[in-house]
C-alpha cells in the first residue's frame, strides 16, 4: 500500500501534505462496522509507514507533571478510597526531525507550557482548594524547551512546525505570540484541526473545564494553519485524526529505530491499550467483565464511541514493545507516573521516553529564511 497524498496544507509548508488513506474507513456507517474497518485500514497504513524511510531523529522533552483524577485516567475501573483520588501524569513533548524535499525539518509535538496551563478551570479550581504545603509539590516549573533544544545544538528558532494531540490545558500565546506574549518559537507554524480551533470559541459544556479560556486570544492568524484531514509530515511521520477525546484529537505516528510508535493522550498508560495484560488494580477485571479491548482516558466522555475507535486505530498502526509483545508502542503524551499520592497505581509497562537516530544540528535554515521575509 502506498500513501495517498494530496496537496500541501499551506504554501509555506510544501512538505506537509494531506493523506487520504483512512478517509473511506472513517465514512463507514454503523459504529461496530466502522471500528473494524478503521482498524483494518490502520493496520494497512501502519505497514505502509514502516515500509518507508525512518525519521532522522526523535527526542523526548519532559515538560511538567500534574495531578489527575484516577477515575478519568482509567475510566473508573480502578478502585479508590475517595471519589476525588488523584494520581500524577507526566507531560512530555517530542522533537522529531524529518527529511523532506525542502531539507530536514524540525517538528515539535505537544510543547505544553506548564505555568500557563494552570488557567484551565479544572486546575484553577483544584489549586484554589489545595493546601499550601501540597500545592508547592505540583507548581509547574518554567518551560525548559530552550535549554532542552540547546542540548541538541538547536534553538527555539529552528522549530518549523508545532502540533498538539489536542488543546486541553494548552495556552498557545507563549508559543506563538500575541496578546502581550513574545513568541517562544518565532518561526514555527501551528497545525491546528479547524474543528477544535473554532470550537475553542464556544466550547461544549463538558469540555469547558479543560480548555484555557483565553489560550488562543490574540494569536496572529498567520501563525496558524487550520487542517481538516490526516497529514504526512515528511519521511516517516504522519499525524492522523483520532477524534473522541476532543473533536479535533490527533495522534502522531513515527517510524523510528524501534519500529512505528504513536503518541497521544487517548490513554494515560500502556495499560489503556492492553487492559487484559494490566497489573493495575481493577483494569484487567473491568476489561474482561465488559469485553473491552481498550480503556479510555475518559475525562470528556461525550464522544466515547469515537475515542474507542480511535484507540483501536492507534493499536493497529504501531509495533509491539520489544520484549513485551503484549503491549503496544503507544507512548502517552501524559503518562501516569508512580507517586506518593497514588503508590498503588503504576503502569505495567512505562515508556518514559522515545529516542531514535542522531539529531542533526543545525537542521534547517528554512526558519531563518521565513523570519527574514
Amino acid at each position: 500500500m502506498t500513501f495517498e497524498l494530496g496537496d500541501p496544507v499551506d504554501p509555506r509548508l510544501p512538505w506537509v501534505r494531506t493523506l487520504s488513506n483512512l478517509d473511506a474507513a472513517w465514512r463507514t456507517t454503523g459504529t461496530g462496522t466502522r471500528q473494524r474497518t478503521v482498524e483494518r485500514a490502520g493496520r494497512t497504513l501502519g505497514d505502509a509507514l514502516r515500509s518507508r524511510p525512518r525519521v532522522v531523529s526523535v527526542r523526548t522533552l519532559p515538560t511538567s507533571a500534574a495531578p489527575y483524577p484516577v477515575r478519568f485516567a482509567f475510566n473508573g475501573t480502578v478502585p479508590t478510597l475517595a471519589p476525588g483520588a488523584m494520581l500524577v501524569i507526566q507531560n512530555r513533548s517530542l522533537l522529531v526531525q524529518v527529511r523532506t524535499d525542502d531539507g530536514i525539518k524540525n517538528v515539535l509535538f505537544n510543547p505544553t507550557d506548564g505555568p500557563t496551563n494552570q488557567a484551565a478551570p479544572f486546575y484553577a479550581r483544584l489549586i484554589a482548594k489545595t493546601p499550601r504545603f501540597l500545592k508547592q509539590s505540583f507548581v509547574p516549573k518554567p518551560n525548559r524547551c530552550a535549554e532542552q533544544l540547546a542540548a541538541f545544538g538547536l534553538s527555539c528558532a529552528d522549530i518549523d512546525v508545532i502540533a498538539f494531540d489536542h488543546f486541553h490545558t494548552q495556552d498557545v500565546r507563549p508559543l506563538l505570540g500575541g496578546d502581550g506574549f513574545t513568541a517562544r518559537f518565532p518561526n514555527a507554524l501551528l497545525l491546528a484541526p479547524r474543528v477544535e480551533w473554532n470550537e475553542w470559541d464556544d466550547l461544549p459544556m463538558i469540555q469547558r473545564a479543560w480548555f484555557v479560556p483565553d489560550g488562543k486570544r490574540g494569536v496572529p492568524e498567520s501563525r496558524v494553519v487550520l487542517t481538516h484531514s490526516d497529514l504526512s509530515l515528511g519521511e516517516g511521520l504522519v499525524l492522523l485524526r483520532t477524534p473522541g477525546h476532543t473533536t479535533g484529537n490527533q495522534t502522531l505516528f513515527v517510524h523510528g529505530d524501534g519500529g512505528v510508535f504513536g503518541s497521544s493522550e487517548n490513554g494515560t498508560a500502556s495499560d489503556n491499550w492492553a487492559p487484559h495484560h494490566s497489573r493495575i488494580p481493577g483494569v484487567k477485571r473491568a476489561a474482561k467483565q465488559l469485553d473491552l479491548e481498550v480503556i479510555l482516558n475518559a475525562n470528556t466522555p461525550e464522544l466515547a464511541a469515537e475515542q474507542y475507535t480511535s484507540m483501536l486505530l492507534e493499536r493497529s498502526m504501531v509495533d509491539r514493545v520489544p520484549g513485551k509483545p503484549e503491549f503496544f508502542q503507544m507512548f502517552p503524551s501524559s503518562e501516569v507516573t508512580a507517586s506518593v499520592i497514588a503508590p498503588h497505581i503504576k503502569p505495567t509497562h512505562s515508556f518514559f521516553e522515545m529516542t531514535s537516530g542522531a539529531v542533526v544540528a543545525p537542521a534547517t535554515t528554512a526558519g531563518a529564511s521565513r523570519a527574514a521575509e
